[in-house]
């Protein structure tokens, strides 16, 4: 019977720690992604606006943060037009921040298209 009773709270905790594990790849992956997609709008955005590797640093914070707030928005199911349109002027905002008037000017032109 200790036996029976042994065996049956391993597999619990097997069932539990599987839970936490898939968990913790969901995030893994989720991270994979938005750094992937951040380094490809960088990648994009300095070929086409020629900026240094400070301004390539940052524009690269810059998506990383949106994409994951974006991510975090798009799971709420509460999440109102106006949180997405903040998260929006956010970055434009940094981007002006980051960029001079002539890379801005462009960098509105591309996103915009």
């Amino acid at each position: 019977m200790k036996k029976v009773i042994t065996l049956c709270v391993f597999v619990f905790a097997m069932f539990i720690g599987n839970q936490t594990l898939t968990a913790q790849n969901t995030k893994l992956e989720d991270k994979l992604e938005i750094n992937a997609k951040a380094s490809e709008k960088t990648e994009t955005l300095e070929r086409a606006l020629k900026f240094n590797k400070n301004q390539k640093e940052q524009v690269y914070e810059a998506f990383k943060l949106f994409l994951n707030t974006e991510l975090s928005l798009s799971r709420n199911e509460n999440t109102l037009p106006a949180e997405i349109e903040k998260n929006e002027k956010r970055l434009e905002t940094t981007m002006k921040g980051i960029l001079n008037d002539e890379q801005f000017s462009k960098y509105k032109t591309i996103s915009e298209e």
